[in-house]
């Protein structure tokens, strides 16, 4: 009783922070990217890297940048992981390995901070400072950037003086203005804020590298410590995920109390919910944000519901005596206050963690699997989340015309074979990278040595093995970041093929979305009085089209990964 009155205090308290910040938040995000004004850090940050912020880009110009961008970033953390046994401040850790070296380089770059490694013993402090933390900031104001590029791709040439465009250009913005600016104006700001109540929860910050003590048994220990609850705050407000200890976002010296809980939810959900307002305002139609929130609220709350049942009446011996399913979990949070982080977790590609996942039973386990799987668009990453949301609501406009026989139109503009062929891509790429990579790894003999359960085919054991590789490859393929705890992944296998889905699983969709933006904003919009075109279109927002695009989203994850899905959770489930 005591935790269900806590998990319904800690969800209002979320939603309330979350309404309250709602407009606010997203009205300066979009004031922010449509300001003509640059702050003076930000001038001084042009004119050092020899940047024209006032020169627009199309698509092509846009994605190059992106990419060159975290290609450099990619060199330099990997370089500077295996150099850090001779820098400053490595308190005695080596060079990190080639392949972990190589995954974790590519999992910070590409928002997706999946750890391979025990962060406490395997990275310094300057690495997670100089490398790890920065990259916190940078991969989230990446995404951050193309969603607003996607967003002016959709309402070119109507509000283009807004928007900082040349009129008639179909430039999509500045990726490095866009980036700066999303750096120091949004992500800093907030990550000080968030990192300010974490420490006065009691949260690590020491420029110290640990501490000795005597144990109870009188044995010698170490506590590794360092200018942690810093990068604490931006691993959850960036949808990051990667901690500075193994535990995660479970350590007392990360996240101290229930309190401390409740803020790390509210700010992995801050920017991705806001987002929507921002989305609306630059489109100069709020009923447009307000349509994507609603979509994103009903998954949300019913997952969070699903997971927190299926948790707390997990059924057995061990529970029943217990009360609850407390394996895996901190007595601090409980049941509910670790469903909760889950669900926003994984809903957000964020692969922080305040309890063990593969703990979890097969039913809600396969909840947080499944939630990875609609595409983490519930409410999704800084910026991802957003985008990704956009393209099934362009798939929704183009089937619910084909049905009611009206115009396939997205505010004005025509989608039509090339901007749907574009749509169906950016959705086909992480299921083809999730089930590829299930599909070799379990027929690889090589990986029955990493799991941690298995036995003969059909037993529980290997049902949950199977499981827990479903989950690893979603979790890289929706650059989410968090694991099943029961499979090791530091064979060469896993940290190439798990690398490579996460490069490709962040990398092709922002391509795919920036070019779809593009052939957007090459088009001139639509109006009610171009033959009644605009009249004859299906309305993208109200109860209906929420509806619709509800479904759709729904229907897209359930077919492709339905087979899947009976073969581990739910199967497990029933097991």
């Amino acid at each position: 009783m005591n935790d269900t009155w806590a998990g319904v205090l800690s969800v209002a308290a979320v939603v309330t922070v979350l309404a309250v910040a709602h407009a606010p938040l997203g009205d300066y995000m979009a004031r922010t990217f449509r300001s003509h004004k640059d702050l003076g850090v930000e001038r001084l940050i042009y004119r050092v890297a020899r940047i024209d912020p006032r020169a627009g880009q199309n698509w092509r110009a846009y994605a190059m940048s992106v990419l060159g961008f975290s290609v450099a970033s990619l060199v330099f953390l990997y370089v500077l992981q295996r150099v850090q046994g001779v820098l400053p401040w490595s308190d005695g850790k080596p060079a990190v390995s080639p392949a972990m070296a190589f995954n974790t380089a590519i999992s910070f770059v590409t928002n997706t901070d999946w750890q391979s490694y025990s962060p406490e013993a395997t990275v310094s402090n300057l690495t997670q400072m100089l490398g790890l933390a920065v990259q916190n900031f940078l991969s989230a104001a990446v995404g951050l950037a193309v969603a607003v590029a996607v967003i002016r791709g959709v309402v070119a040439r109507r509000r283009d003086r807004d928007l900082s465009l040349t009129p008639g250009s179909g430039d999509l913005g500045n990726f490095w203005v866009d980036l700066v600016r999303g750096t120091v104006r949004i992500l800093l700001p907030l990550a000080f804020v968030v990192a300010a109540i974490l420490v006065l929860q009691g949260a690590v910050q020491s420029w110290r590298t640990g501490f000795d003590f005597t144990m109870l048994d009188g044995r010698d220990g170490h506590a590794p410590v360092g200018p942690f609850a810093s990068q604490e705050a931006i691993k959850v407000l960036g949808t990051n995920g990667g901690g500075t200890y193994a535990a995660n976002s479970a350590h007392p010296f990360s996240v101290p109390t229930p309190l401390a809980n409740i803020v790390e939810i509210i700010a992995v959900l801050l920017i991705p919910v806001s987002l929507t307002r921002t989305y609306g305002t630059l489109v100069g139609d709020r009923r447009q944000g307000y349509t994507l929130l609603g979509v994103m609220t009903t998954i949300w709350v019913a997952l969070v519901a699903l997971v927190w049942a299926f948790e707390a009446h997990a059924g057995g011996v061990a529970t029943d005596a217990a009360g609850a399913a407390m394996e895996g979990k901190e007595n601090r949070f409980g049941v509910f206050g670790s469903a909760l982080f889950g669900v926003s977790t994984t809903g957000t590609s964020t692969g922080a963690v305040n309890s063990a996942h593969d703990s979890f039973s097969g039913a809600s386990g396969g909840g947080l699997t499944w939630n990875m799987l609609l595409g983490e668009i519930a409410p999704g990453g800084v910026g991802s989340g957003l985008y990704g949301l956009l393209i099934l609501a362009v798939i929704t406009v183009f089937v619910g015309g084909l049905l009611v026989g009206r115009s396939p139109e997205f505010l004005g503009k025509r989608i039509g074979q090339h901007e749907i062929t574009l749509a169906a891509m950016y959705v086909l790429v992480m299921p083809a990278l999730v089930l590829t990579g299930v599909s070799i790894s379990a027929v690889l003999g090589s990986t029955r040595d990493a799991l941690g359960n298995d036995g003969p085919t059909g037993s529980p054991n290997a049902i949950h093995g199977f499981s827990e590789i479903l989950y690893a490859y979603a979790s890289a393929a929706n650059n989410n970041g968090s694991a099943f705890g029961g499979l090791t992944v530091t064979s060469d296998w896993f940290q190439i093929s798990l690398g490579l889905a996460m490069l490709f699983g962040r990398f092709l969709p922002i391509v795919i979305v920036l070019a779809l933006a593009g052939r957007l904003a090459s088009q001139t919009p639509r109006t009610p009085a171009d033959d009644g075109a605009r009249a004859a279109s299906l309305p993208s927002h109200g109860v209906v089209y929420g509806s619709l695009l509800l479904g759709t989203t729904l229907l897209v994850a359930g077919l492709t990964f339905f087979p899947a899905m009976a073969l581990g959770p739910i199967a497990e489930a029933f097991a």
